[in-house]
């Protein structure tokens, strides 16, 4: 259609909007199967098996049940982990445990956790058969995450669900900068609480209202991280949450893409430590985009 003034209207069903359209649609896709593909890795979420909570001094660890921390896998007797009283954790192993601290044999090592690596390091990891497990801090609580690639979660996962891909859920929002970033408590399943900072708010409308959310990054220079609920929470999505991630704002406009809106690791194990949405990310509207509650929830 041409109007009078010389403006050409590109209608819906053109070649060029469908190109634009299939585009977009493989864009997700994509997105989607390298989100299974992280999900399903042998050392992915769906691995699983344990969060074992380390008590102050010795703390026998293995199969048996006369360890203080019984494992789903491994050898009966694994070794005894020492927590002291500055936060330091170290492993004695058991001389017929047959594990390997960093793929090494060694009789006993300090295990470093995951807040207090340093650089792009990994966290000491203790290995034993297909399983392994290593320290992590919630608030000053340790833990040990078990894994193992034969994990009943991951070998007997359902698949996601999602809603239809929808590109009016492509949304460019306006960013409005802190400064300084802002305060923001951050709950979890675990019964902890976070202050973390937030860089300023993404404001947008949908069906003539506006709604705001904050997010947070969890490295500096990092994307933007959001935790949220909507009016779908616990009903075709996971009630305690869903995490989008947005690239960095440019000129003043952020992108909000909630056809990847993902489920949180806690929506498929009971051993995950997610963060829930704060008051200030539910919002009164409901995101029909991205993945809905699995199918195999516990």
């Amino acid at each position: 259609m041409i109007l009078s003034t010389g403006v050409a209207l590109v209608h819906a069903d053109t070649p060029q909007h469908a190109a634009t359209s299939d585009a977009y649609q493989q864009s997700i896709e994509q997105w989607r199967a390298q989100r299974v593909a992280r999900l399903t890795a042998p050392d992915g979420w769906l691995s699983l098996i344990g969060l074992e909570w380390i008590q102050e001094g010795a703390n026998k660890v293995g199969t048996a049940s006369d360890n203080d921390i019984v494992l789903q896998a491994g050898p009966a007797h694994l070794g005894v982990i020492t927590l002291d009283k500055s936060g330091q954790v170290q492993i004695k192993l058991d001389k017929n445990s047959g594990a390997t601290v960093d793929g090494k044999p060694v009789e006993q090592a300090t295990l470093i956790d995951d807040v207090h690596v340093t650089g792009n390091a990994a966290p000491t990891k203790v290995t034993f058969g297909t399983a392994s497990f290593y320290v992590i801090d919630r608030e000053g609580r340790k833990a040990l995450r078990v894994k193992d690639p034969d994990a009943a979660t991951r070998k007997h996962f359902l698949g996601i669900d999602y809603f239809p891909i929808d590109p009016s859920w492509h949304i460019v929002a306006d960013w409005v900068p802190f400064d300084p970033p802002h305060d923001l408590k951050m709950g979890s399943v675990i019964g902890t609480t976070d202050t973390v900072k937030v860089p300023g708010k993404a404001v947008f409308t949908r069906d003539g209202h506006t709604y705001e959310l904050l997010p947070y990054q969890e490295e500096p220079g990092g994307e933007l991280f959001f935790v949220l609920a909507d009016r779908t929470s616990g009903h075709e999505t996971y009630g305690a949450a869903r995490f989008l991630y947005a690239a960095l704002p440019q000129n003043g406009k952020v992108v909000l893409d909630f056809n990847k809106a993902y489920n949180p690791p806690c929506s498929f194990t009971p051993f995950a430590t997610c963060p829930l949405a704060p008051p200030e990310n539910r919002l009164d509207l409901r995101i029909t985009a991205g993945e809905k509650k699995y199918r195999g929830g516990h």
